[in-house]
């Protein structure tokens, strides 16, 4: 297995996921090819899958990474098994270098915040927030309220959403 240690600078794709281990995050990182001025238009992009278990960085991935957001990580990269599947760095360090853009909310569009869902609509001001696992958390009366909410509910239930 060819393994080497090394920092990228990449984009986000989607938003990160819970890993399938306890406490570990997932996210693929779109990295443009060196020297992309001297390639043709249509050279391919890199994936890179990446994995983080260090608490730190994993609560960073699942709260506040969004698709868009521009990130250096360091880490161990592990080359791909076979042609055309992609490397897996499994991370040690992260920097966000730039944030994506805020998107525009033109209909109903489901995000995680950890390990809680909330429902945004471009119709209504109020937030609907569930846990992961479908429990009613209740309504923030604005994006800017969800955190609270969250804070609230954690207080009174305990920290297992």
């Amino acid at each position: 297995m060819d393994t080497k240690h090394c920092a990228v600078d990449g984009w986000v794709d989607t938003i990160p996921a819970p890993g399938s281990r306890f406490r570990t995050a997932t996210f693929d990182l779109i990295v443009r090819p060196a020297g992309i001025d001297a390639l043709a238009d249509d050279a391919p992009d890199t994936v890179v899958t990446c994995t983080s278990g260090d608490p730190r960085i994993t609560r960073e991935l699942l709260n506040g990474i969004r698709p868009g957001d521009l990130l250096r990580v360091t880490g161990t990269l592990v080359q791909p098994p076979a042609p055309g599947e992609s490397a897996r760095l499994t991370v040690a360090a992260l920097e966000v270098l730039d944030t994506g853009l805020i998107p525009v909310l033109r209909e109903m569009v489901m995000d995680r915040y950890g390990d809680y869902c909330v429902i945004f609509d471009a119709d209504h001001e109020k937030v609907p927030v569930f846990t992961a696992l479908g429990q009613w958390v209740g309504e923030a009366d604005n994006p800017d309220a969800i955190a609270t909410l969250i804070d609230i509910h954690e207080r009174v239930n305990g920290t297992d959403a």
